[in-house]
């Protein structure tokens, strides 16, 4: 008898140990939902006031003086990267408004030297002149003309023409110079440019495997606390990084669209 009595104590005391302990986890539940919940407010308020700053940059560099709400659409992802980098220099080398100015200016350079040149030619002028008196004297025809030529050899100018010449034969090299320089330049830059991009797009994929786990591994510990088979700092890490992971490939997907924008514009692409 004294044993059954002692097996209902025990397992009263069981009873009573394990709804002392649910209550201590359940109370340690809403502890880390509080916290996790006072977390989330800070960000969302952060993310808030990060968004009217960016409103109103926007709104500024669209010369909209007063505040403005922008209704924002999706980005369509661009076309994909091609797969050598050469035809974009060409392309970059050909459509750089840069270079065709550069270009110009050396033409225009290529030009002047053959003006310069032509000077010192010969040079040959014709003056004429014809008329009609209607009264004068009877002696006098009353008819009149004259013609006349002008030869004009450059020959003792104290070189001047020679130093002109120079000086546009100097600036045409200077000119070409400068157009080889920036096609150096342009084409480091759209290399550059190509990479970055190239690198985005690979985080793509990356980041859109990072956030499938994330949402797998969400999955499978909320049905473990569903269960009771885990505590809510397993569910609640999991949250976090199915967040992070959705952070990350949203982050991923703007990189790429700006890199692409980047690589345009280095081409020469953008109007």
């Amino acid at each position: 008898m004294w044993r059954a009595i002692r097996s209902v104590f025990a397992a009263l005391r069981g009873l009573f140990a394990e709804g002392a302990l649910s209550n201590l986890k359940s109370a340690l539940d809403v502890s880390f939902a509080n916290v996790n919940l006072a977390d989330g407010r800070l960000l969302l308020a952060q993310a808030q006031n990060e968004l009217k700053s960016a409103e109103a940059q926007l709104a500024a560099a669209m010369g909209l003086p007063s505040e403005t709400t922008f209704s924002l659409a999706e980005e369509p992802q661009p076309v994909l990267l091609p797969d050598q980098v050469d035809p974009l220099i060409r392309r970059a080398i050909q459509d750089r408004p840069e270079l065709k100015d550069l270009r110009l200016e050396a033409s225009a350079a290529e030009r002047l030297i053959k003006a310069e040149h032509a000077l010192f030619y010969p040079s040959i002028a014709v003056a004429g002149s014809a008329g009609f008196a209607p009264v004068g004297e009877a002696a006098i025809p009353g008819r009149y003309g004259a013609i006349g030529i002008n030869v004009n050899i450059p020959v003792f100018n104290g070189g001047l023409f020679r130093a002109r010449q120079t000086e546009a034969a100097l600036r045409a090299k200077a000119a070409a110079a400068r157009v080889d320089d920036l096609a150096i330049q342009v084409t480091r830059d759209v290399r550059l440019a190509y990479l970055n991009a190239l690198t985005a797009f690979d985080r793509l994929g990356l980041t859109d495997q990072l956030l499938n786990q994330a949402q797998l591994a969400m999955d499978l510990a909320r049905g473990r606390y569903d269960l009771g088979l885990s505590s809510i700092v397993e569910l609640s890490q999991a949250q976090l990084n199915l967040t992070s992971a959705q952070i990350a490939n949203t982050t991923a997907r703007y990189d790429y669209q700006t890199q692409r924008v980047v690589l345009d514009y280095q081409i020469g692409a953008l109007r």
